[in-house]
């Protein structure tokens, strides 16, 4: 008598790409694959893993959200888990019209989790009215297809509320639940010293204009072993390529711009997968800085951190979980991490991690997803695999001028000036055989000339220019 086969559901998840993707950096920096932010891969990986069970496979989607490939999806998958971070943002629209669109056209199930709107620290959402006919279109679309959607802390949900939506439900987000119902923080060490180990994380406004700047600077002269965790794709690209041609190339005083002192030491890292990140952390005593994720990582890793909280999307979710934290506009002129270290207590972080996940894996249940840790082993072939795979480590700042150093970068241009021509010919035998007038003609802004310039110039000269130094 054969066994029974079971069907298999198929899960299509928005996520930069899978966790079991080993990308090499210079390829990760090319294809965005951490969607401009790596803490976006520590959500959609947490997520990846929950929603991972015997009788399901989970498929990142890319971050693709095109409309056309609504019937394919309708096809292919059972459901489209979509988790999301501070989405309800005026910078935000398009990319939330683009997900509505695709979302419009599938029959299967949708489920958001984690979604957020971003204000000030004072919840005023009198700045979001501009973007409430896209956020309105949106939460219609996916409560077509779900029971609730999930979001991540109080604000949000009142937010949503206002806006006339009852189905409605505060979970936080996923990242925090990697390892399910375990949460173990602690204190390794009665106070911070200068021997101390210390991570600290900040986005460039916060450096701008929010006063981190002087926490920095303050920071680094007191902890000799101080380490700054970059995020954005522009900080990567600062320190593998020394490029500088975003806007925030401006900002000087980023340890990732290559004329900060921290940078010049070798203090600095962006990683590119959050196994990575994680594990580096665990050596560290404490994290603090406005980065969420970035002391999201550092908690999972069982590393005490507080988070500086300089908007909505980041106090909500601390006050949800019980994360410490203090306001970056009220912070004292001197501020001494050491201070926060002895301040920070995590009674509520840990102490209520179980029932929040009861409340996070209820809110799966009702839209019709199981999770590895009530229907699987745990996440055990999860861990496992990861185990069994080699990232990439965290991106150092590109400080030598040596020729193994110049020999990878270098190898890379090469190949993707070699890929890119040879894509052009293609093109070009294309346009011949489709009867063209010329194979010489223009070509459009989109073309391999364009993207060959994107990829290779920049890059290159700042190569030349730093091994010239």
């Amino acid at each position: 008598m054969s066994a029974t086969v079971h069907p298999t559901k198929r899960i299509l998840l928005r996520s930069g790409k899978s966790p079991y993707d080993v990308v090499p950096v210079e390829e990760a920096l090319q294809r965005d694959v951490i969607a401009t932010n790596s803490g976006n891969l520590i959500f959609s990986d947490a997520a990846h893993k929950i929603l991972q069970t015997p009788g399901t496979e989970v498929v990142s989607n890319g971050m693709r959200a095109a409309a056309a490939e609504a019937e394919r999806i309708n096809e292919e998958y059972d459901a489209f888990v979509v988790p999301l971070a501070n989405a309800f943002r005026p910078s935000f629209q398009t990319g939330l019209k683009r997900l509505t669109r695709l979302i419009g056209r599938l029959r299967i199930p949708v489920v958001v989790m984690g979604v957020g709107a971003q204000t000030g620290l004072n919840y005023d959402a009198a700045r979001l009215k501009a973007i409430e006919p896209a956020v309105r279109a949106f939460c219609s679309a996916v409560l077509d297809r779900s029971a609730s959607i999930g979001v991540r802390g109080e604000f949000t949900e009142k937010y949503l509320r206002d806006l006339g939506f009852r189905d409605v439900e505060v979970i936080g987000c996923p990242s925090l639940f990697l390892y399910g119902e375990r949460l173990t923080v602690r204190k390794r060490a009665p106070e911070l010293t200068a021997d101390s180990r210390v991570a600290v994380n900040g986005s460039h406004t916060a450096v701008r204009s929010q006063g981190l700047d002087r926490v920095l600077k303050s920071a680094h002269a007191r902890y000799p072993h101080l380490r700054f965790i970059g995020q954005n794709l522009s900080d990567a690209r600062q320190l593998h390529w020394r490029d500088l041609s975003d806007p925030n190339g401006r900002v000087a005083a980023m340890p990732t711009h290559p004329d900060h002192p921290m940078y010049r030491e070798d203090k600095v890292r962006v990683y590119v997968d959050p196994v990575t990140w994680i594990d580096d952390l665990r050596d560290f005593d404490f994290s603090f800085g406005s980065r969420i994720h970035g002391n999201i990582a550092a908690l999972l890793a069982g590393t005490p951190a507080t988070v500086l909280c300089g908007d909505s999307r980041t106090l909500e979710l601390c006050r949800y979980f019980g994360i410490p934290h203090r306001r970056i506009d009220r912070l004292p002129e001197d501020l001494d991490p050491a201070d926060l270290y002895a301040q920070a207590d995590f009674t509520d972080l840990t102490g209520g991690h179980r029932e929040r996940f009861e409340r996070f894996t209820a809110f799966l249940d009702r839209n019709g997803l199981e999770n590895t840790f009530t229907h699987g082993d745990g996440g055990a072939a999860f861990d496992e695999r990861m185990r069994s795979l080699a990232f990439p480590p965290g991106i150092r700042p590109w400080n030598d001028a040596d020729v193994a150093s110049l020999a990878g970068r270098f190898g890379w241009l090469q190949r993707q000036v070699l890929e890119l021509s040879q894509e052009n010919t293609r093109l070009k035998r294309d346009l011949a055989r489709a009867g063209s007038r010329t194979v010489t003609a223009p070509v459009p802004a989109s073309s391999v000339y364009r993207r060959a310039r994107r990829a290779v110039g920049r890059p290159l000269r700042r190569a030349l220019q730093s091994g010239r130094q």
